[in-house]
């Protein structure tokens, strides 16, 4: 195996509401088949058990988003534009303009 996956991020937010967002980011020495990237992710925000918004990446399945239950692939490009795009989802089901 050699390298391990090197924890690069991790934040957790609890809202008022009882709402979670986990952000977690590795480098990793391969990347996640197929995904070509070097990075394995998981963003979450939802409750205990309730996936509201999702990006994640995993092996046979590559990087895709959850939105409101429904998964659709996800176009990776960089790690500040999945920022964007994750917080973006998040503003629109917590109603922030």
């Amino acid at each position: 195996m050699g390298m391990k996956a090197e924890l690069l991020f991790h934040q957790r937010i609890d809202y008022d509401d009882g709402a979670i967002v986990e952000m977690v980011l590795w480098r990793v020495p391969s990347p996640v088949s197929p995904s070509e990237h070097g990075l394995k992710y998981s963003l979450f925000y939802g409750r205990p058990g309730v996936r509201k918004v999702g990006y994640d990446n995993e092996r046979g399945k590559g990087d895709h988003r959850h939105f409101r239950g429904v998964e659709t692939p996800y176009a990776f490009s960089s790690v500040e534009r999945l920022m964007i795009d994750f917080w973006s989802d998040v503003g629109v089901l917590r109603g922030e303009k």
